[in-house]
């Protein structure tokens, strides 16, 4: 069967002297591999092959392989500061390091889709992007299943284990403090594209982070340390 979909690149690794393997987050066929010619004569450039490219794949399926033969790749919307600003640059190592491990199932579903797109281009071309990822993560969550409940009058703190807020510390251990539960709340309805109206101190910001990515190894099996974390810190302050 043949499928022309839009794609996200997530990683491309290379398979020979003409050939590379692209696992890519498609609109219609959720995450996949695909088999990529590029070579020299009329094989895809390298440079549509970066990761979170925006790209269109019109790919073969065949029912008893998982890899798929992509007959072309074009690049869809090319990215106009990612290439030109380090710190975007950096947080796109980040976003590809999340969705790379996040992004499992083979199944479509065109709302997250459509989430890691608008998050793409606000990566891209927001204004103030400090508060993206975590934003970014908070939204994410609710995509995958376990975002963090409103809290109820009285609950000011927020329990990662059982992703609620709640009244004291938990037994466990496992829960944020009123102040960062406090922040963590503002992110609950916040827009990606529209960061600018939120205040959260640098040093709280670094620490949030750190929390929700602990969130995400408690409710994602597998998912394991990230790299980029430690550069983004320094990065954004």
């Amino acid at each position: 069967m043949l499928h022309t979909t839009r794609a996200v690149v997530l990683k491309a690794i290379r398979h020979g002297d003409s050939t590379t393997v692209v696992k890519a987050y498609t609109e219609q066929l959720g995450a996949r591999s695909f088999m990529v010619r590029t070579s020299k004569k009329g094989g895809v450039s390298a440079a549509s092959l970066q990761p979170l490219n925006r790209v269109e794949i019109v790919a073969l399926e065949h029912t008893d392989r998982d890899l798929l033969n992509a007959r072309e790749l074009r690049l869809d919307r090319p990215y106009r500061h990612i290439a030109f600003d380090p710190v975007r640059g950096t947080l796109a190592l980040f976003v590809q390091e999340v969705l790379y491990k996040v992004l499992r199932g083979e199944s479509a579903d065109s709302e997250l889709f459509a989430f890691v797109e608008d998050s793409l281009e606000a990566m891209d071309t927001g204004s103030d992007i400090r508060h993206f990822p975590v934003a970014f993560l908070v939204q994410l969550s609710g995509h995958l299943g376990f975002r963090p409940a409103a809290p109820l009058p009285g609950e000011d703190r927020f329990d990662l284990r059982e992703g609620e807020f709640v009244r004291g510390a938990a037994e466990h251990g496992h829960t944020m403090g009123p102040g960062l539960s406090s922040h963590l709340k503002a992110l609950l309805d916040v827009d990606l594209a529209s960061l600018s109206g939120l205040s959260i101190p640098a040093a709280q910001r670094r620490e949030l982070l750190d929390h929700l990515l602990l969130y995400f190894r408690m409710h994602i099996d597998g998912l394991g340390e990230l790299r980029s974390p430690a550069v983004l810190h320094s990065v954004l302050g």
